[in-house]
């Protein structure tokens, strides 16, 4: 009984080998376990290759270059290629070529018609014969090796006669394509002198200013030097096809609209825009106008940038930009819309970053859905990140953040204008609470003539003057009686008073409304003698 279970199980199993296996019969063996596999590694190795690895990161950490460094990476690059193209003459004119003489060159007809000739001969030629001549090709100091296999070569199949001989011909070809054909005459490119470029009244390259305007293109596409470079050269062309640099020598018209008036707090030079002024049909009642009016905007830049210091990078040679909404046409006037549109492209891509600032102030509801749009042209994102958007009852205060009171226009809330008080004097600010009054007090203490200028934001206040001598006994002298000074009124009140003894002005604001005012004053004294 033995033998037979045993003899039952042996056939079982030599079928089971005879047996094809499917799919579902083949066993996969199990993965080997990552630790079964893993070399031993001793501690002392172990250590030396964390610190390796240690040594490695702090190496990495080392050799990261700084913003700076990368600036200036990127600048001499930008310089390598402005160079390169000068040299090459790519701003504004092709490279010249020098013509053929007709009686060296060989008509390209012939050329085309040896070659099918050579082609249909070598066509022709049996394999044999073909395999016979490449392999005598073959230059002499070859080994015997090498033509032993030569030989043997022909002695196989026609398969390999094939793929020999397409071996050949691939080195015949290869040789043929870097050997130039006879009496074939090079162009020859005649030496030009390096092509002399200017930009905002700058040559470019030809001492450092020319650096700080090349960091403006560099900045305006993100540090990518060829981007750059294809934009400086736009320009260029764009400068020359509208002839730029004689634009500036003609008369203006838009002074009402567009002018630029002293400095912010950091030194930036001011350019104010009046957009109520498209209201005015006389100047924009059609495409023409507006034409006239875009070359006197880019006149006037183009003179404000060629007054700016390109001296050094610390040098402020950017503007703030401040855009008046007051009055400003609606959504209706698209075409006015879509010409502010280009005029802001051009200016992007011919003045990049020539913004310090850009301040938007009366702005109505309106125009916050179109500025969605209006943004969307502006397509750096450094330039998005300089706007502010205010509306009338803030547009005041946020011009003082950026551009003391004195520097500002009284139109637009601050108190430069022509008077004998001289710009640069300082302004002080001062806030007079709802219904309360506030006193201000200029002394003097020698015999002058004293002048003053102040301003109530938003008006509706009574004001009065007098002064007050400091000897004792002595009596007041009222310099202006107590009146009512409305928001329509003259904005900024303008005074003198002629000092005979020490003493001050007492100046007084009664503010009875329920809101705070703003006050703005300043004042200077000047001795009798220079009057």
């Amino acid at each position: 009984m033995a033998q037979e279970e045993a003899q039952k199980t042996a056939d079982v199993v030599v079928a089971a080998a005879e047996k094809p296996m499917t799919d579902k019969e083949v066993t996969v063996p199990p993965p080997v376990a990552e630790k079964d596999v893993t070399p031993t590694v001793a501690s002392g190795d172990k250590a030396e290759s964390e610190k390796e690895e240690e040594e490695t990161v702090v190496a990495e950490k080392v050799i990261v270059p700084s913003p700076e460094e990368l600036e200036k990476k990127a600048l001499a690059e930008f310089k390598e290629l402005v160079r390169e193209a000068l040299n090459k003459r790519e701003f504004t004119s092709p490279v010249p070529v020098k013509e053929e003489k007709p009686e060296e060159k060989k008509p390209a007809e012939e050329t085309k018609g040896e070659d099918k000739t050579e082609e249909k001969k070598e066509e022709e030629k049996p394999e044999a014969i073909k395999l016979e001549e490449k392999t005598d090709a073959v230059a002499p100091a070859e080994t015997k090796s090498e033509d032993k296999e030569a030989v043997s070569a022909t002695e196989k199949d026609s398969s390999g006669e094939e793929d020999g001989t397409k071996t050949l011909e691939a080195i015949e070809e290869s040789i043929v394509s870097v050997t130039p054909p006879e009496n074939t005459v090079v162009s020859e490119v005649e030496p030009m002198e390096p092509e002399e470029v200017s930009i905002y009244g700058v040559p470019l390259l030809q001492d450092e200013r020319s650096d700080v305007i090349l960091l403006k293109f560099l900045r305006a596409r993100d540090f990518k030097v060829k981007d750059a470079l294809t934009m400086l050269k736009n320009t260029v062309q764009w400068r020359k096809e509208n002839k730029i640099d004689e634009l500036v020598e003609e008369a203006s018209e838009f002074e009402k609209m567009v002018f630029a008036h002293g400095v912010d707090k950091e030194g930036h030079v001011v350019i104010y825009s009046s957009y109520g002024e498209f209201q005015n049909k006389e100047l924009f009642s059609d495409k023409e106008k507006l034409n006239r009016f875009l070359n006197w905007r880019i006149q006037l830049q183009e003179k404000c940038v060629r007054a700016l210091d390109f001296s050094s990078p610390d040098a402020k040679s950017s503007f703030v930009f401040v855009s008046d909404f007051r009055n400003a046409p609606g959504l209706g006037k698209r075409a006015l819309w879509q010409f502010i549109r280009r005029a802001v492209k051009q200016f992007e891509d011919n003045y990049p970053e020539f913004a310090s600032r850009e301040l938007f102030i009366n702005v109505p509801w309106w125009y916050i859905p179109y500025y969605k749009t209006f943004g969307s042209i502006i397509t750096s994102p450094r330039t998005r990140s300089k706007m502010v958007l205010v509306g009338p009852s803030k547009s005041a205060d946020t011009i003082f953040k950026y551009i003391s009171p004195e520097q500002v226009p009284v139109k637009y809330g601050g108190l430069s204008k022509d008077i004998p008080i001289a710009t640069e004097d300082t302004v002080t600010e001062a806030i007079v609470k709802p219904a309360a009054k506030y006193t201000i007090d200029l002394p003097a203490s020698d015999a002058c003539m004293l002048s003053w200028e102040l301003r109530v934001l938003g008006a509706d206040v009574s004001y009065g003057a007098q002064f007050e001598p400091t000897t004792e006994g002595n009596y007041a002298v009222i310099v202006s009686k107590n009146r009512r000074i409305e928001s329509t009124d003259e904005p900024v009140i303008t005074e003198s008073f002629k000092v005979g003894e020490p003493g001050k002005i007492v100046i007084t604001i009664d503010n009875q409304t329920s809101k705070k005012k703003k006050v703005l004053y300043r004042f200077k004294t000047l001795p009798i003698s220079d009057l």
